[in-house]
């Protein structure tokens, strides 16, 4: 999405359209309620920048129809365009801006919508919509550093496994027919290599089958309601990563409830909507937990105080900004310190990993060579065995 060029307090739209394109734009297809392709991407690359562009035009006073307009001529995304477009005709014809939203759910999460929903009734929309554009850069740093730090260790096990599987299926069953000739017994681990490989080449069509099978049964596990549940549990409990998985999603939190407390969401509301946006189902289902403690009158931060979940400083906080009255700004400096504790966290795996994964790498490609080559280096013997 191109930048919105503001001068002077105003926004320069281009107004050569054709009739055919205005005319276009003035009824646009209603895709409300279905799924829109792409909105991963939507939400991940464009909506922040969509957001921030909006609440600049907004600032500058434009109305919001208008500052739609400029917004979908200036979208290249043929996904995005149409939902700008469908919102924009929602507002014409009298809707909410933050209802006509709603029907885009996909991309238009509850949070973005109970936000601009706070902001359309505090009178602030262009400042909460200048929080959601901050909040959502956050959130997508955040979820790139860690994508960051887990590729590197990802491709050096893949370039692993495909090395060994390649020399086990193609270069091993060579050496085993050399080894064929000597006619003696051949040592112990270089046997059991030969077995192996034997056995995949012999096997090939089944392992394929039975790896696929796995990963098949391993993916239908993960989308179920149990195994979701189960698989983000264990995230919480594994060693090292079980810390890091803990302290995103008290960033997590931290961030989203400051920005809802901040827009007016009532709490309970808000709470709802953090309890999906944690990125954890048990982190999330704490989160409803407290939420009915909150309902028979007790504090959030009381709530929490004995989950094991969230970090005992994040309900530290949360008790001083109950106390204070700020709880938006609590939230908020949790939360940077939790992306900051982040960030050395996965600097110091990251480098811990790194000469980990060349020992790995070392040793699996290196254990195969040494029990190929290691009748040659007895093979006076083994020539005079046989």
């Amino acid at each position: 999405m191109s930048p919105i060029v503001t001068s002077g307090g105003s926004a320069t739209v281009s107004a050569s359209s054709s009739t055919a394109k205005d005319k276009k734009k003035a009824t646009p297809k209603n895709i409300a309620g279905k799924r829109i392709p792409g909105a991963k991407k939507i939400v991940g690359t464009l909506l922040p920048g969509f957001s921030r562009q909006l609440s600049a035009m907004l600032s500058a006073g434009m109305p919001i129809v208008t500052s739609l307009e400029a917004l979908e001529e200036q979208c290249d995304n043929p996904n995005f365009e149409p939902v700008i477009a469908r919102v924009k005709a929602n507002i014409e014809n009298g809707a909410a801006f933050s209802e006509a939203l709603r029907q885009f759910p996909s991309v238009f999460d509850s949070l973005y919508c109970n936000m601009v929903k706070g902001g359309e009734s505090g009178g602030q929309l262009a400042e909460t919509i200048a929080r959601l554009a901050s909040f959502l850069e956050a959130s997508a740093k955040l979820k790139q550093k860690v994508k960051s730090a887990m590729m590197y260790p990802s491709i050096v096990m893949c370039i692993a496994f495909i090395i060994a599987g390649g020399m086990i299926v193609f270069i091993v069953p060579v050496f085993g027919e050399m080894f064929a000739d000597f006619g003696a017994d051949l040592p112990g681990p270089t046997q059991a290599l030969l077995d192996v490989s034997n056995f995949c080449t012999d096997n090939g069509l089944f392992m394929i089958t039975l790896i696929s099978g796995i990963i098949f049964a391993f993916k239908k596990y993960q989308k179920s309601a149990s195994g979701a549940f189960a698989l983000d549990g264990l995230a919480l409990r594994i060693p090292v990563f079980g810390d890091l998985n803990k302290k995103v999603a008290a960033s997590r939190f931290a961030r989203t409830f400051g920005q809802l407390i901040r827009s007016g969401v009532p709490i309970l509301n808000a709470l709802d909507i953090v309890s999906g946006a944690t990125g954890n189902l048990v982190a999330g289902k704490i989160v409803l937990q407290c939420k009915d403690a909150v309902e028979k009158g007790d504090p959030l931060s009381s709530a929490m105080i004995n989950q094991t979940v969230f970090p005992s400083m994040l309900v530290r906080m949360l008790q001083a900004g109950e106390k204070t009255g700020k709880i938006d700004e609590m939230m908020d400096s949790i939360a940077d310190f939790y992306d900051d504790e982040i960030e050395a966290m996965l600097d110091g795996l990251t480098s811990l990993l790194e000469p980990l994964l060349m020992v790995f790498l070392g040793v699996i490609i290196g254990g195969i060579v040494i029990c190929m080559f290691l009748p040659i280096f007895k093979v006076g013997e083994v020539v005079q065995g046989g």
